[in-house]
């Protein structure tokens, strides 16, 4: 059809070019959005929740040094010991001097944010199983008369679970994450063997048994939807 009325504002194709989004994303209402909006707000979220985690890591470190250090022994997990029971709440966020908080800073930076950037409560949910088994199992099994503290059993259950979610949940951007945190962290798990004196293997074995046990309970709902597929629907009663 030729002639009419000119194009009016609403056709106008600098206003709608100026209504996307910068920086590459779809604009509202085109397929995607919404997931792209939700994929940014978790990864935002997950990145305040990581740094604010390791700003209390290095609080806590500061307070420790300035009363010589003694919140490490009264409150660090002392194996098969009633008074070390609390450890197993405050051992993650203690350290043994700065050499070891800031050899864990990274991989903590790095783990704790992909872990929540699989989703928040799920990511936070693993980290309280990897943090409850790493504790209860460096209780019943470290050595005698030893303070074990640090976030490094935390680390090594990330890890795993990272690995392990993506296979059990059969999802396949979870699987190709995993691959990529093995590739570039996988020869941490040479920790969890005994080895090195002053290293608490104990809870670097029992925060990666953790992570896979994090990463079999989350993904049930994945898993029991595969189960109903392969089933199939149920036939009508005659």
């Amino acid at each position: 059809m030729t002639g009419g009325a000119p194009l009016g504002a609403s056709f106008d194709p600098d206003r709608i070019a100026a209504l996307r989004p910068q920086g590459g994303g779809p604009a509202p209402g085109e397929p995607g959005a919404g997931r792209f909006a939700a994929t940014r707000r978790t990864w935002s979220r997950a990145g305040i929740v990581t740094l604010a985690f390791v700003l209390v890591l290095y609080l806590i470190e500061v307070v420790d040094a300035m009363i010589d250090f003694s919140i490490d022994r009264t409150l660090g997990i002392e194996p098969r010991e009633v008074d070390g029971l609390d450890g197993i709440a405050f051992a993650p966020l203690l350290h043994h001097g700065w050499d070891h908080l800031i050899g864990n800073t990274l991989p903590v930076l790095i783990l704790f944010f992909l872990t929540l950037a699989t989703g928040i409560r799920r990511g936070l949910a693993a980290t309280a199983i990897v943090w409850i088994v790493a504790g209860a199992g460096t209780w019943l099994t470290g050595g005698e008369n030893t303070v074990h503290v640090g976030a490094s059993s935390l680390v090594f259950g990330w890890l795993t679970y990272l690995i392990c979610r993506g296979w059990f949940a059969r999802q396949m951007g979870q699987i190709v994450l995993g691959l990529v945190v093995l590739v570039l962290y996988g020869s941490l798990l040479w920790g969890v063997l005994p080895g090195q004196d002053g290293i608490s293997w104990q809870g670097h074995l029992f925060g990666a048994m953790g992570g896979l046990f994090a990463g079999w309970v989350l993904s049930s709902d994945e898993r029991r939807h595969r189960r109903q597929l392969r089933a199939g629907p149920l036939a009508p009663p005659r």
